[in-house]
């Protein structure tokens, strides 16, 4: 199969709207109107619950994974195919053919893409999501900070073909990017605080 029309199928992988999905299968609702109107698991999970929130997650990551992994089977695991595949299937999730090229923030497919693509980085700078957000208490920020370095972690851990770290950089500035409402709302005081419980967002 050729690799651009991978490319394109894991654009739409990306594109498939799993916390919108479950949102309407369990409670008839469109979570793009509750909450911050992001189709993504924190959202899901303010809005709608704890259960809600894992599965979508979980389901994201999973389709970044998948995309991914997709591309290396077609390419002998090529590392200028599968980092191409790692950004196709986050822009998937965030521009998705389906909901009219507004989706989320690409956090859970960039997980899944780069834990085939970069997995030491990603552990590392996964940690360092975990302690800002135990500490801030503020999801958006964890991503932005881990998003924003995980580029010099690819560098420093895996020494990695040019395709791969320049992949890891675009990936990590759209993650930046697509955090920059949430920026302004911590700057202002007003960014919701996280909470496992899965309350609702002010």
């Amino acid at each position: 199969m050729s690799p651009f029309l991978i490319l394109l199928a894991d654009y739409l992988i990306g594109g498939v709207p799993f916390g919108y999905l479950i949102v309407k299968l369990t409670t008839g609702q469109d979570v793009r109107a509750s909450g911050s109107g992001n189709i993504g698991a924190t959202n899901v999970l303010r809005t709608t619950g704890r259960a809600a929130g894992v599965l979508t997650l979980a389901l994201d990551v999973l389709k970044g994974l998948f995309a991914v992994w997709l591309m290396a089977r077609f390419t002998s695991d090529s590392p200028l195919w599968t980092s191409l595949a790692a950004l196709a299937v986050m822009a998937g999730h965030a521009f998705p053919l389906f909901l009219g090229f507004k989706g989320g923030k690409a956090v859970a497919s960039f997980i899944g893409a780069f834990l085939y693509v970069a997995p030491l980085p990603l552990f590392a700078v996964l940690l360092v999501f975990v302690v800002v957000v135990a500490v801030s208490k503020y999801i958006s920020l964890g991503s932005v900070i881990a998003a924003g370095v995980f580029p010099l972690g690819v560098w420093l851990i895996m020494h990695p073909p040019a395709p791969v770290w320049i992949a890891a950089t675009v990936a990590g500035a759209f993650i930046v990017y697509r955090h920059r409402a949430n920026i302004e709302r911590i700057r202002e005081g007003n960014e919701n605080v996280f909470s496992f419980k899965g309350k609702k967002a002010r």
